[in-house]
């Protein structure tokens, strides 16, 4: 019997931090138990001979790393080699005598035979000493370097999120800044939210949709997935529920390292210990990555491009004041997801790619937003390079996020095990090599729904002459998804 566990306490974290990208730079958690994946295949090499850069980078990121964390895996990976190079001399060894203990036994030699067993039974508690010194170096090895964040694309910003930097801007001129059209008092206006209800069914941050306001939530969701698809993605309904080991190979941590943990999610318990820990999942990037784990592609079927509808659930709603009005955060939303999977030298041109087409969605809603390159406090521990649209949001009187989109690069897949295979293998890295590469994963929003709805009735709505709300623009891109239900309709349709 599954029963839900909501967290006994909220951590606070910035606005910005609790977004639409949901990443978190804690250690992960390093136990698989009832993991069906094998465990996360980490370049430790690379880390050992890369300290410096490694090191500076996880600082620019505001990583959480304890001091000399990425020294202590190169000392680790040292011991490691060594240890390993001396197992591998023991079992050499081991096989040898072996072969000995035959030709005593063979020849009749049972002095030498009984010699050569001596021997051997030395060296089999040496081997069994040796792999289990190993398997705990092992498990070290994979801790401390499950920590590090990924690596930054040169080009990014360096700083916090006051260093992000425009590199677009598209959408009619923002209008005013006007409480008048604050989101909360025309879904009053127009009885298009219900918060009093759902305080009472589910809690404060839950909402009912209500008229209009429900049927713009499938508009938007059947606008975003047409204009996917044509783009050649695939659409997928995703399940609500992933577990708790998906979301940390994917680099979001479901709880925090405190001494009281906290979490952002919310835990399914079951009375069963040999279930698996399963959680509500934070945004559908989660199952659509995990779909991919475990699995090899051929190049040629590369890239897979899918476009994922899912309920995004966050335990953690955000900080007070306005980011916590109405709809902007919330602790369940709709949203439509896009996710690829390409080549190691596809995913910056995949990246361009995805870009375009939030950028397309965004205009067809006729709305102002712009595009900024987050700097590296603002990238989690997945992204190498993270972009986010933002559009302008009257009511408020400020930009808000309404989509992101992240390059992982290799960080995802060496965790979940998605490679593929080359045209030549050789291709890779300069030289001929039977080792598979890991393929490189992208996700980014299509439509986060609540934020959309805001920004579209905060810029749509329309006053009488004594500034009584009277009716909705909409933009004509979502006429072809609209359902019309009222007698008296409010919608003015505007290209």
């Amino acid at each position: 019997m599954w029963s839900l566990s909501v967290p006994r306490r909220l951590f606070s974290l910035s606005s910005r931090k609790l977004g639409l990208g949901l990443y978190s730079t804690q250690v992960p958690p390093t136990s698989t138990a009832n993991s069906t994946l094998p465990l996360p295949r980490l370049d430790y090499r690379a880390l050992a001979e890369n300290i410096t850069s490694k090191t500076k980078n996880s600082l620019l990121r505001k990583a959480p790393l304890p001091p000399g964390a990425i020294s202590k895996v190169a000392e680790t990976y040292t011991d490691y080699k060594y240890v390993l190079s001396t197992l591998n001399s023991k079992r050499n060894t081991r096989a040898i005598v072996g072969e000995r203990i035959r030709v005593s036994a063979s020849s009749g030699d049972n002095e030498g035979k009984q010699a050569a067993l001596e021997e051997a039974k030395i060296i089999k508690e040496a081997i069994s000493q040796l792999e289990n010194e190993l398997s705990q170096l092992e498990a070290q090895l994979l801790t401390l370097a499950l920590a590090i964040p990924n690596d930054t694309h040169p080009d990014t910003p360096i700083g916090p999120p006051s260093a992000a930097v425009t590199l677009a801007t598209g959408g009619p001129d923002p209008i005013p800044a006007d409480p008048k059209r604050d989101h909360v008092e025309i879904c009053k206006h127009f009885g298009l939210l219900d918060l009093e209800s759902a305080a009472t069914v589910s809690g404060s941050s839950w909402y009912f949709l209500m008229n209009e306001a429900a049927l713009l939530e499938n508009a938007l969701i059947n606008y975003a997935l047409a204009l996917a698809i044509r783009n050649g993605f695939t659409p997928v309904t995703t399940p609500d529920v992933v577990r708790s080991d998906i979301a940390s190979r994917c680099g979001f941590q479901p709880r925090d390292n405190a001494d009281s943990p906290a979490s952002q999610v919310y835990h399914l318990e079951t009375n069963c210990s040999s279930a698996p820990e399963l959680i509500l999942s934070g945004t559908s990037e989660i199952p659509l990555a995990g779909m991919f784990a475990n699995r090899i592609y051929n190049s040629a079927d590369l890239p897979r491009k899918l476009v994922g509808l899912g309920h995004a659930f966050r335990a953690e709603a955000g900080a007070r004041g306005a980011d916590t009005r109405g709809l902007y955060r919330v602790h369940q939303f709709t949203k439509v997801e896009l996710f690829s999977v390409t080549s190691g030298e596809a995913s910056e041109q995949m990246m361009d790619e995805m870009m375009e087409l939030q950028k397309r969605i965004l205009l067809g809603l006729n709305l102002p937003f712009r595009v900024l390159d987050m700097p590296t406090e603002e990238l989690g521990a997945s992204a190498y390079r993270k972009f986010d649209m933002e559009v302008w949001m009257p009511g408020r009187a400020s930009w808000g996020e309404v989509s992101s989109l992240s390059n992982c690069t290799d960080f995802q897949a060496r965790r979940l095990h998605i490679r593929y295979r080359p045209h030549r293998l050789h291709e890779t890295s300069g030289m001929m090599s039977t080792t598979l590469p890991f393929a490189h994963t992208l996700n980014g929003t299509a439509a986060a729904v609540p934020r959309l709805i805001i920004a579209l009735l905060e810029n749509g709505v329309q006053f009488s002459d004594n500034g009584v709300p009277i009716g909705l623009c909409l933009p004509t891109a979502l006429r072809p998804f609209w359902i019309d239900t009222r007698e008296k309709n409010i919608i003015q349709w505007v290209s």
